[in-house]
């Protein structure tokens, strides 16, 4: 009886949050009806775990909503060959369906405690094309590392810079919501050369920022 509940607010979720969010790319959609929400979300709020709304883990953290959620995973437009940064691994979630969607997915959050509740609740879904790290990736990983098809980054930055722009692959994507309260939005961007890059305004939306983002100001452009 639980399940069918849980089945039939993931199926409202997708119909009436997702899918009118212009959210229609198939596999996306599908994610979103394989893995079970209700499990990443904290027990004191898992009623609002399909609920249209920004839902706290600690920290002063949140689980986007489903529709920011599915408007990035579209937008990072994964390839089953593809290999992902996640920056800030929050409840996890969001990492199983990069992982979902991925060949491989390298996580980075800051609190040990939600990386350590990631990596339950992870097991149990089943989601084994993951490494999870504690670190402070909030300025970026600078040049000279592991490069990646798609970076996702889960907090908002006050102040666009190029922390995360190298470590993309040619042709990679990179999505981040940039800016301060009251006005944040959404940007792809877009490794199209060695040293060029394309950003796409995608939408406007609010976001608590990433801890540690601000560059120190050789990174600004």
């Amino acid at each position: 009886m639980v399940e069918s509940v849980h089945t039939e607010a993931r199926d409202n979720m997708i119909q009436q949050q997702i899918r009118p969010w212009d959210v229609l790319d198939p596999r996306v959609l599908e994610v979103f009806k394989r893995i079970p929400r209700e499990l990443f979300v904290p027990l004191t709020h898992r009623a609002l775990a399909y609920s249209d709304t920004q839902i706290p883990i600690g920290a002063g953290e949140v689980m986007m909503e489903p529709r920011v959620e599915g408007r990035m995973l579209q937008a990072l437009a994964i390839e089953p060959q593809d290999s992902v940064l996640e920056i800030g691994t929050g409840s996890g979630f969001v990492t199983a369906c990069l992982a979902d969607l991925a060949a491989a997915v390298h996580s980075v959050e800051i609190y040990k405690a939600f990386s350590d509740k990631a990596r339950m609740r992870l097991q149990m879904v089943g989601a084994s094309n993951i490494t999870l790290e504690v670190g402070n990736a909030g300025a970026g990983l600078g040049e000279g590392g592991q490069r990646f098809d798609a970076i996702a980054v889960t907090g908002s930055l006050s102040v666009l810079h190029r922390g995360f722009h190298e470590r993309l692959n040619i042709g990679g994507r990179l999505f981040v919501i940039v800016g301060r309260f009251p006005v944040m939005e959404a940007l792809l961007i877009t490794r199209t050369a060695e040293d060029a890059w394309a950003t796409e305004s995608l939408f406007d939306t609010l976001l608590p920022p990433l801890l540690n983002a601000e560059p120190a100001p050789e990174f600004h452009f």
